[in-house]
This record gives structure tokens, sequence and C-alpha cells, in this order.
């Protein structure tokens, strides 16, 4: 006599079950610590950009251009658009839904700001009103400090 042996094929209910609870409760762990990370690497990101900019603002304070615009005795910030900023452009034309950081006062004095504002495609947690913001500000000395508004689980080491 032959014997057949039953062969148990897919899943049970309960191991499914099972599988979609664990499935589940990572999502629930894991979204909300991606989204701190994205969050934090684009405050980072608009940190450097900004920085970019003050880069160019002391270049442009040491060989005297301090009016801001495109023309040969003026300081052109060359500086591109991003889609995390939102600002509108101080010389060169910039693409649409992007921003640049604004330079504060239009006439560079001794002591000017950089102020990139958080819009466009950046987080929504870094819109919320008011927006945050990221400022690079220069002392009389000549040294550039750096401040934001952001929440503190957002904020860069180098930008308190």
């Amino acid at each position: 006599m032959i014997s057949k042996a039953s062969n148990q094929r897919g899943f049970t209910l309960i191991e499914l079950m099972i599988v979609v609870a664990i499935i589940g409760t990572l999502a629930a762990i894991a979204l909300p610590q991606y989204q701190t990370y994205v969050a934090k690497s684009q405050v980072t990101r608009v940190m450097s950009e900004a920085s970019y900019v003050k880069s160019v603002v002391e270049f442009c304070i040491l060989d005297g251009k301090t009016p801001m615009g495109i023309g040969a005795t003026q300081c052109n910030l060359n500086a591109s658009g991003s889609n995390l900023i939102d600002g509108n452009t101080q010389s060169n034309p910039i693409q649409p839904n992007t921003g640049v950081a604004q330079i504060e006062p239009v006439a560079i004095g001794p002591t000017p700001s950089v102020t990139a504002t958080f819009g466009n495609a950046a987080s929504a947690t870094l819109q919320t009103s008011p927006a945050g913001t990221v400022v690079w500000t220069r002392s009389a000395a000549g040294s550039w400090s750096c401040a934001s508004n952001v929440d503190t689980k957002y904020k860069p080491n180098g930008c308190p």
C-alpha cells in the first residue's frame, strides 16, 4: 500500500497576521526617525548653501563692492537657486521654484547677515509658521556666527 503524504502549501492566517503586525510596528518606529533625518539633513544643506553666500559677501567686502547687483562695481552673488530656500534673487536670475539666501542690508555694510528661509521643497516641519531660518551674521571684527530658529532636534552642531 502506498501512503500519501499531506503537503502544507502557503501560510496560515495567523502567520500572515503576525508578519503584518511586525511590519506595522517597524514602520511606526522607522517613519518618524526617517522624517527627522531628512529634516536635519536639509538644515545642514541650507546651512552650507548660506555659507557659500557668506563667503561671496566676504570677498565683496574685501573688494569694496558693497551694493548688490550684477554690474562691474556691484556685489554679484552668482548663487544658483536652491529648491529648499525661499527668497528672491539679489543678483543673477534663478530657476523657478528655487530661492537664494538673502543679504541684509542690501547695500552691504560692515556687519551684514545672510538669511536662508526654508521653503519650496523643504520638509513641512521646517516651513511651519514662522518658517525656519538659518542666519549667518558678521561681526565688525570680521568673524561670522550662525543661528537658527528650527527645532533643536534638527540643528547641526555648528549652528545653535
